[in-house]
């Protein structure tokens, strides 16, 4: 007799702080038997410890997946390969496996290679969308992001698209700014800017200006852009 294969759950957990995980992303993590989280080389697995303060994990198996922070196209693709082959094999013995992410799992999601290489391979998945870092960005600056028609643009800083993008109208999210913000700075020159660090994570820093910007930021910032009113 066959064995139904189990289901593999995307989970976004937010931003940072605990109390932002859905009630959906703490009931499905709760049921799962295993729960998969990526760590990174020095072994920490930040989006797991998000949720540990919520979620009962006693008598879960937790699957470290190492998929290390590289812009290297090839040694991504690799990693992303195992670690689905690593949750394949827990899915092929009947299991369900929730896999945490920070953030939204629709929003440059780490989890979202590994999503794709399930699904072609005949597997079924779901996607549990958890809070956005610039809506809890926004939040924490005490400010909306957009009203009325206002468009709002969401951009990789690094994309050599996004100094076109800025003179677009509308609020604009730039996600992961690199560390040198110099070269950034400078192109949002005469603009409105605010810039969140580690929002909702110890070390957040809140930055409502844009001179008041540092030179360097850490991996987990982001930088909203507003239009200016006219």
């Amino acid at each position: 007799m066959d064995i139904k294969t189990g289901v593999f759950y995307a989970v976004g957990v937010g931003p940072g702080d605990s109390e932002l995980l859905t009630c959906k992303a703490v009931r499905i993590l709760t049921a799962c038997p295993v729960i998969a989280a990526p760590q990174t080389d020095s072994g920490q697995m930040l989006a797991l410890d998000i949720v540990r303060p919520v979620v009962p994990l006693d008598g879960h198996r937790m699957l470290p997946l190492s998929l290390p922070m590289t812009r290297n196209r090839g040694q991504m693709d690799r990693a992303y390969a195992d670690a689905a082959e690593q949750i394949a094999a827990f899915l092929d013995k009947g299991e369900d496996v929730a896999m945490v992410n920070l953030g939204d799992v629709s929003l440059y999601a780490t989890s979202a290679p590994i999503t794709a290489l399930l699904q072609k391979q005949g597997y079924h998945t779901e996607m549990v969308p958890g809070i956005p870092s610039f809506c809890a960005a926004a939040a924490r600056l005490g400010q909306p992001l957009v009203q009325g028609e206002q468009p709002l643009l969401v951009l990789p800083a690094n994309s050599p698209e996004t100094a076109r993008m800025l003179s677009l109208p509308g609020t604009k999210v730039l996600m992961k700014p690199s560390r040198n913000l110099s070269s950034l700075k400078a192109a949002l020159a005469g603009q409105s800017a605010a810039m969140v660090e580690r929002c909702g994570l110890e070390g957040e820093r809140v930055y409502s200006a844009l001179s008041d910007f540092p030179e360097r930021s850490g991996y987990f910032t982001t930088v909203i852009v507003k239009e200016r009113e006219r």
